[in-house]
């Protein structure tokens, strides 16, 4: 079992050579809560610390705001939050005026802190974000759905 990753409350420090990553709600959802087997790659990936998955004091409040749903009360949602703490790097970042503007303001803190780091990918299903990838490319930064991201990681995996 590895220990909780370092918070840190900066943007300053660099994950070593690890690769970052942003996930929007839904994927940690999808991740933590449902236990999803299409990301498996990504939880193997984040949990050996291979990933460094980055977020926000927002993005874990949003979090905690969706769980108590009654859509979600047949999952235990008190492992999700345990799981944030224990994986999330958390960052303090604000808006990012250089970053795409999201045309659903609830999202733009994703996008923000994903071309803010920058972050390689940040994971998401909602339309507004994914709208956004050729934009978030010019930061470096590849927007993605978790089965698109898995297929990547695939290729690559082979190609090495």
């Amino acid at each position: 079992m590895m220990p909780p990753p370092q918070h840190h409350s900066s943007l300053c420090g660099a994950a070593g050579a690890h690769a970052a990553i942003v996930l929007d709600t839904n994927v940690v959802l999808d991740w933590l809560l449902f236990r999803d087997p299409g990301c498996a790659v990504l939880a193997a990936r984040i949990e050996s610390g291979h990933l460094v998955w980055h977020a926000t004091p927002p993005m874990r409040d949003e979090l905690a705001h969706v769980l108590p749903r009654p859509q979600l009360q047949a999952w235990d949602g008190g492992r999700v939050l345990i799981g944030f703490d224990r994986w999330a790097q958390l960052r303090l970042a604000g808006p990012n005026a250089a970053a795409p503007r999201c045309r659903d303001g609830d999202d733009q803190k994703f996008i923000d802190l994903a071309c803010t780091l920058p972050a390689r990918w940040l994971l998401t299903r909602d339309r507004a974000l994914l709208d956004l990838a050729r934009a978030a490319q010019h930061h470096g930064v590849d927007v993605l759905t978790p089965a698109e991201w898995a297929r990547q990681q695939l290729v690559t995996a082979s190609a090495g």
